[in-house]
């Protein structure tokens, strides 16, 4: 098992990754902030879906999921149609101009990678998505209730007789 300073640094190094996640941001459209391009993105990936399964995907819960696809749908990204199995529920699919965008974003964000990775061996970043996959994995459903974590430690009751 990895030590104490192990994970101290890794999860400096996690907070880090925010700064790239920032440069990647930079490179979206104006009218399709880093939400949007979630929506688009998991639906060219899994295909059409309910907004529930969305939602799960997205760890988030459904409001923000919502608000992410009023924005896309507002731009012709997407469109929403009756769920045969559940009239009050909607499938959600990309429209031809949705694949569009997401194709321009895919096209953004390969060029952007391929540039700040250019030094990377093709193992070096086949590890990086193992072991990002892995990470991800290891965290499973981010919406989950909270790690409980073990109560802080009172100084006094860890002071030695020869430490006072």
């Amino acid at each position: 098992m990895a030590e104490q300073a192990q994970f101290e640094e890794l999860a400096r190094q996690l907070s880090a990754v925010g700064a790239v996640k920032r440069d990647m941001g930079r490179i979206l459209p104006p009218d399709c902030p880093a939400g949007s391009a979630a929506v688009l993105t998991l639906l060219g990936r899994h295909g059409d879906m309910r907004m529930s399964k969305l939602a799960e995907l997205l760890a988030v819960d459904m409001s923000v999921t919502s608000r992410h696809v009023a924005h896309v749908a507002a731009r012709g990204w997407i469109e929403r149609h009756p769920d045969p199995a559940d009239k009050r529920s909607r499938i959600l699919r990309l429209t031809p101009t949705g694949l569009h965008q997401l194709d321009d974003l895919s096209r953004r964000t390969t060029h952007l990678l391929a540039e700040r990775l250019a030094d990377w061996t093709d193992e070096d970043v086949d590890e990086l998505i193992r072991l990002m996959t892995r990470l991800r994995a290891s965290f499973g459903d981010c919406r989950s209730a909270p790690l409980r974590l073990p109560a802080p430690v009172d100084e006094q009751t860890t002071r030695t007789p020869a430490s006072t």
